[in-house]
């Protein structure tokens, strides 16, 4: 498997298993806040690091991850 998540199941195994960060409503909430702001730092780094194109699916994620949660 890539280093990079294709997909949401990659991803949210990639957050819950091997990052062992729990996907809470605060933690999802607090995530897409961050990165719908483009002058925040981690966000700018983040994009630095990984692509607009990597945010932009990293945000679609964590919405669907808050669907998810209030489902």
């Amino acid at each position: 498997m890539s280093i990079v998540p294709k997909t949401y199941e990659d991803w949210e195994r990639c957050i819950t298993v091997d990052c062992g960060i729990p996907l809470t409503a605060d933690y999802v909430a607090d995530r897409i806040q961050a990165l719908q702001d483009n002058a925040d730092y981690h966000t700018q780094k983040f994009v630095r690091q990984w692509g607009e194109t990597h945010r932009q699916k990293t945000l679609s994620w964590f919405q669907q991850a808050a669907t998810k949660l209030a489902g």
